[in-house]
């Protein structure tokens, strides 16, 4: 998209002269500033989808609707009453934040307004939402979403963000979702992505058909294609994971850590540790660095404690179409059928040399 304004037009010469002069700089700055919005980029690879007759198109707009309401409270948090804990207990037994609950709200009430999402699962709630309007019950999608992932960083300005996935229904529209349209396996995916809200705002999703980036432009608050066929490196030098629980780790892992702290140039070895808390902040880091995301059973979490629906299938779907790998180190985690909205599992996810690595020790071939 090539941004004009037309100058002529009788409402700018109307303006005050300060106004005026404004525009004029603005269009003038952005004459040659050639990008692509995120509602271009959908509309232009609609084609991809025959079953589709825009939507999908509907639903991820007013998901980044959303997305610019939770990134305008973020990036005001210090300043206005979002920090610290909103009083309540998610079904996690987590207390919430209350900057978890303001999003959970807005993501819900866009998904609702999209018309095409006829319901959701959400970490904040327990049961799954359903929408009974006419107009909701004839959409054809479900969407699962982790609102606000990291959400203990919050009070200490670290980087959070927002997990999404997106299945087509298997009810037939026009009725009442069921149960099992919201237990579907990460393969039955046509959409997921990330928000990371940090020094910018970035969405990254992928419709099965490569992953893409997009930065949030404050300017003329636009999504804007700017990591175009994302590429996660075959390998790495990165490892993350919370090494204060190494005692209660399987002894793959333990192993697998031990392996990256060993001095061996022809491996580039040691690897670096890095660790923010955030699964958002930490794949997107290796995601374009190279490395492995792990998050294992402990004696503590023994099914883990990442949640399979809306987040570990999300997230492995993009490893895959960058070219990364993602398991619950027994097996493909968009091949794990669920059984409940809150399952929980392992999760290693990254660069794909580096989880088949790890799969070594822990002595699986899959």
């Amino acid at each position: 998209m090539l941004v004009s304004y037309n100058i002529r037009n009788p409402y700018i010469y109307s303006c005050k002269a300060r106004t005026k002069k404004r525009i004029i700089n603005n269009y003038n700055r952005m004459k040659s500033y050639s990008f692509t919005t995120l509602n271009e980029f959908i509309v232009a690879r609609q084609k991809e989808f025959p079953y589709a007759k825009g939507e999908l198109s509907s639903l991820l707009h007013h998901m980044s609707i959303a997305a610019k309401m939770v990134n305008k409270k973020v990036n005001k948090a210090g300043l206005v009453d979002v920090l610290g804990e909103s009083g309540d207990v998610n079904v996690q037994g987590e207390d919430q934040k209350i900057l978890d609950v303001f999003a959970d709200e807005q993501f819900i009430a866009a998904l609702k307004a999209s018309g095409e999402c006829c319901g959701l699962v959400t970490e904040e709630n327990k049961e799954q939402v359903v929408f009974y309007d006419e107009m909701a019950r004839d959409g054809k999608y479900i969407f699962c979403m982790d609102p606000l992932d990291g959400s203990s960083n919050i009070d200490v300005n670290v980087s959070i963000g927002t997990i999404f996935s997106i299945y087509r229904r298997l009810s037939d529209r026009g009725s009442k979702a069921v149960m099992d349209d919201f237990l579907q396996p990460g393969t039955e995916q046509v959409a997921a992505g990330y928000i990371i809200y940090g020094s910018s705002t970035v969405l990254v999703f992928t419709t099965g058909h490569g992953v893409n980036g997009f930065t949030l432009d404050p300017s003329i608050g636009e999504f804007c294609l700017s990591h175009s066929n994302i590429k996660t490196p075959e390998n790495g030098t990165l490892y993350s994971i919370n090494e204060g629980n190494y005692l209660r780790f399987p002894d793959g892992v333990k192993q697998y850590i031990k392996y990256c702290q060993v001095m061996d140039e022809k491996s580039n070895r040691p690897y670096s540790s890095r660790y923010i808390g955030s699964l958002v902040a930490d794949f997107h880091r290796n995601l374009f660095k190279g490395g492995i995301f792990i998050y294992p059973e402990t004696e503590k979490d023994p099914h883990g404690k990442l949640r399979l629906v809306y987040e570990c299938n999300p997230i492995a779907y993009i490893a895959e179409q960058a070219g990364g790998k993602a398991t619950n180190g027994k097996q493909r985690i968009l091949e794990i059928k669920p059984d409940s909205f809150h399952q929980r599992t392992p999760f290693y996810t990254g660069s794909r040399m580096m989880v088949k690595k790890v799969e070594e020790f822990l002595d699986l071939k899959l």
